[in-house]
């Protein structure tokens, strides 16, 4: 059984609550739907992560890191993508080992944040790398009344 990520777990509930706006947007919508589905199947499984929303605009990444050390952990910000690497000391079999099912290999996972997500924290604790997100909702994303004057003639 393979599973692949999906942005749109719910589609059919979503699609329908774009009906009255999307007017000839279905085949868009599909296809996106589709590069997505297509993609998701390259992504990965090494590292394990979730990705959590744990207020109305802060989320949080966890990541399976088990055997690896803070220093064997860089998380940087280039441009718009988080990117997290591991480095293992322990990927070389010292041949001691008669079964090795904990994977030690290095990797790097990137993540594309939107303009306005900040990261604000990092910690690893119990195996576990969490890396805290906010969405910085700027006053003048706000709705704003623009009162309208009555110009004299």
């Amino acid at each position: 059984m393979t599973s692949t990520l999906t942005l749109f777990p719910q589609w059919d509930k979503i699609h329908k609550s774009f009906d009255p706006f999307t007017i000839g947007f279905d085949e868009v919508i599909d296809k996106i739907q589709s590069m997505h589905s297509e993609m998701a199947k390259g992504v990965p499984g090494y590292p394990p992560y979730n990705i959590k929303q744990v207020k109305e605009n802060k989320y949080v990444i966890e990541m399976a890191v088990a055997g690896f050390a803070k220093s064997d952990i860089e998380v940087t910000l280039e441009g718009d993508k988080l990117v997290i690497k591991g480095n293992s000391k322990d990927n070389e079999t010292d041949g001691s080992y008669i079964f090795k099912g904990i994977a030690g290999r290095n990797f790097e996972r990137t993540f594309t944040l939107a303009d306005k997500i900040e990261i604000k924290d990092a910690e690893l604790a119990n195996g576990m790398l969490k890396v805290w997100l906010e969405n910085m909702v700027k006053a003048q994303d706000m709705v704003k009344k623009i009162t309208i004057k009555e110009k004299d003639e």
